[in-house]
């Protein structure tokens, strides 16, 4: 298989329209880690990923006829920006089918490179649907976003420049992992150029398709994949991808959103751009398997595979860059309700730098405040942090992992509502679009009393809502059906810790 892809590589059709990138070093990152770094920048293609050479490769092999009647593809992202540009640069008519959800910043670079943006559904799978509606209708020629040899073949040609970039022997490539063109690609090349050099592919922990494929040794359809990593929320991993990665990866790394978050700011120390959450994969990776294997000295590289990313995410991503470095930790921390227990509750930190602290009056008795509070790199510490608060007679809860208490409460903390009966809450995937937000308010209809809800754009496709309501026992069934004819995908929070110490209408105890 690697074999029958070398000479499809060697002759890839890419540099008419996409740029040999530069392999750099990461200075800071090879510093910290003891090892020797370096990042392939495919964010500095002209649609800032490395799309442009698969979808360059696949178009410029169509016949003429196939070229007289046009491309189309389904992509929210960055496949859409690489075939735009190669059919501008082939002269070619392309319609690209993107989901009514896809960020603003996406749908006009599209544009700009002349392809026609039909907007269809909430996700991809209603856009595909709609473009094979197109193709029987126009005879458009489909070009997939990795599941195609030409494609996949133009994605290799990544690797190939990294072989004659980097003279060194490699130990390891990192590769970001969505349908699995580019490790596919990559991977092929790699191997059989240099099959000593370690394949590892870096997948989020809730988008883990190849991962998953690996241990079951055959494709499977994950039930659901996490929407942060856009680029790659794929929940299968392509079959042409797959009859090459399952011989040709050495492993599967999984990163948390957080350890993403810190990952892109890493990049953004490094080279001073910011690359999207599926772009810094392969960092967020890497850092896991320096720790993991405690390497020192080896020569590393990781593919920064894409920078297209709305500028307004970048508030989320900061605010996750320090608990996913392992720098901080979250605690909700019950300190008694009187004059001089803030001094008091300082002095037990030993010196430690508090970094967030959000209090509301609720209890005459005790206060439970949520605080975040800096430890040493690397996570060293946190364990040591809650034994000596504890030590020091304080109740401690580490919040530190939970994605509610990071996404919704430290943005929520004002009391409880002890007037508030039957409460239940629920945590939405909410899809970005001008008037959702009235449409899923509307949906909800005034039945039910609506009691708490902190929504907060972050510039992606999705977000995430949570919503309090007041619903008696016998009235669930009725409900959880209004819930299922809004349509969004939503999880029971009530009984989540993070709620009931700061926003139940307890006070937490």
């Amino acid at each position: 298989m690697s074999q029958r892809y070398i000479k499809k590589i060697l002759d890839a059709r890419v540099y008419d329209v996409a740029i040999e990138t530069p392999l750099t070093e990461a200075r800071s990152l090879s510093k910290r880690f003891g090892n020797n770094i370096m990042l392939k920048r495919e964010d500095l293609q002209p649609v800032f990923s490395f799309k442009i050479r698969g979808a360059y490769n696949r178009i410029a092999q169509l016949s003429d006829e196939q070229k007289a009647k046009g491309v189309i593809c389904a992509s929210a992202g960055n496949h859409a920006q690489g075939v735009a540009l190669a059919s501008r640069k082939l002269g070619i008519k392309a319609v690209i089918v993107m989901p009514q959800t896809t960020p603003d910043i996406k749908v006009k670079s599209v544009k700009a490179n002349g392809a026609r943006v039909v907007l269809r559904g909430d996700a991809f799978d209603e856009a595909a649907s709609h473009a094979q509606e197109l193709i029987a209708k126009h005879g458009y020629t489909y070009i997939p976003p990795y599941d195609d040899p030409d494609v996949i073949a133009g994605q290799g040609t990544v690797a190939m420049e990294m072989m004659w970039q980097f003279t060194h022997p490699l130990h390891a490539v990192f590769i970001p992992v969505g349908g699995g063109g580019l490790i596919a690609g990559m991977a092929a090349y790699i191997k059989y150029l240099r099959p000593e050099i370690k394949v590892i592919g870096v997948e989020p922990e809730d988008s883990n398709c190849l991962q998953a494929a690996m241990a079951a040794g055959e494709r499977v359809i994950l039930d659901e994949v996490g929407i942060f990593a856009d680029g790659v929320a794929v929940k299968q991993i392509g079959e042409e991808p797959w009859n090459i990665c399952k011989d040709a990866v050495d492993e599967v790394i999984t990163v948390s959103t957080d350890e993403i978050c810190a990952a892109i700011k890493d990049v953004f120390e490094d080279t001073r751009s910011i690359a999207e959450p599926a772009g810094a994969l392969s960092v967020a990776g890497l850092k896991k398997y320096i720790e993991r294997e405690k390497l020192e000295g080896e020569n590393l590289a990781g593919v920064l595979s894409g920078a297209n990313m709305n500028f307004d995410r970048l508030r989320y991503i900061s605010e996750r860059t320090e608990i996913g470095e392992k720098r901080e930790a979250i605690l909700a921390v019950t300190i008694p309700e009187r004059p001089g227990a803030f001094k008091t509750f300082i002095n037990a930190l030993h010196k430690r730098s508090i970094t967030e602290f959000n209090y509301r009056f609720a209890d005459t008795e005790q206060a439970v405040i949520f605080v975040g509070i800096q430890i040493q790199s690397g996570g060293l510490g946190r364990d040591e942090l809650v034994q000596d608060l504890r030590e020091s007679g304080y109740s401690v809860v580490d919040l530190t992992d939970s994605d509610m208490a990071k996404q919704h409460i430290r943005h929520m903390v004002g009391g409880h509502a002890p007037a508030v009966s039957n409460e239940r809450v629920f945590q939405f995937e909410f899809p970005e679009r001008p008037g959702a937000l009235l449409k899923f308010l509307m949906s909800l209809g005034t039945r039910w009393n609506i009691s708490m809800f902190h929504y907060r754009n972050h510039g992606a496709a999705y977000s995430r809502v949570l919503m309090g309501a007041q619903v008696e026992d016998g009235e669930m069934a009725a409900f959880h059906t209004m819930l299922d004819k809004v349509g969004f995908r939503y999880e029971d929070m009530t009984d989540n810790e993070a709620y009931r110490l700061f926003l139940g209408a307890g006070n937490g105890h």
